[in-house]
């Protein structure tokens, strides 16, 4: 997949510039930082992560996934081959963007994030829970940037869950890859949350799941800092599928 994103910053985001270069890498994360992320990406955070599966109630109900070792499998290929790559990689690119003070490629960036959806309970997922996330932020967390920045991606529309929580993270001058690492251990310990109710496995094998994932979301993180925005893309097919055929599951506890 190949996307053109234009490179001109506007004034709607100057005031956000100043950030382009804060939170390098190595730095230590600042305790101010850690509570936002802590706070932003918690289970209690209104955003309704509690109602999306991301298609793996159909896998359970299909039987592909009815243990902890299918869960494991099932999540390792969304991280490295589905949305959670795409997601990491558009994360990235929205955080340098609104730090950059770029709004033109943030509203590009969001239109591409909202298209890559692949059904439309997946679309759902992504939007309902960036739209919640974005209007919550801006409500209880406001800076002068995250407030231009949501103006901006709002004025389009839908607004990708991804893009929400880099945009934010990016106002807040939270550094992107530490950033990156909790969203994806987000998305996790939110499908695993799933499993336990649908599949069901218990408290302690998830724990262990999450665990023997947590490699896996630190090099999607660290490795899609360094890919292009043509590097969006993916492969994990039967979790788009899945999702698919979730919206017609007879019996469903979850919105996708």
């Amino acid at each position: 997949m190949t996307a053109t994103i234009t490179t001109m910053a506007e004034p709607a985001l100057s005031r956000c510039s100043t950030i382009a270069g804060a939170g390098l890498a190595g730095d230590p994360l600042p305790p101010t930082a850690l509570r936002k992320l802590f706070a932003w990406l918690s289970p209690n955070f209104p955003v309704g992560s509690f109602s999306y599966s991301h298609g793996l109630e159909w896998a359970v109900e299909d039987g592909t996934v009815r243990s902890a070792g299918a869960l494991e499998a099932w999540l390792a290929d969304i991280l490295r081959h589905g949305a959670g790559w795409s997601d990491a990689v558009i994360f990235h690119h929205i955080h340098r963007a609104v730090a950059a003070g770029d709004a033109t490629t943030a509203a590009e960036l969001n239109e591409l994030a909202v298209a890559l959806q692949p059904s439309r309970e997946r679309h759902l997922e992504s939007t309902a829970q960036g739209r919640a996330f974005l209007s919550t932020v801006v409500a209880t967390w406001p800076n002068a940037c995250l407030v231009s920045c949501a103006e901006r991606l709002q004025d389009k529309g839908d607004v990708a869950y991804p893009v929400a929580v880099a945009a934010a993270c990016a106002a807040h001058e939270i550094p992107t890859e530490p950033a990156a690492n909790a969203y994806l251990a987000s998305f996790v310990a939110n499908v695993v949350s799933a499993a336990a109710r649908a599949v069901p496995i218990g408290q302690t094998d998830c724990q262990r799941v999450v665990a023997a994932l947590s490699s896996h979301v630190e090099h999607v993180a660290r490795d899609s800092a360094e890919a292009s925005i043509d590097g969006v893309g993916g492969c994990a097919w039967r979790a788009d599928i899945a999702s698919m055929k979730h919206e017609t599951q007879y019996t469903r506890l979850f919105r996708s």
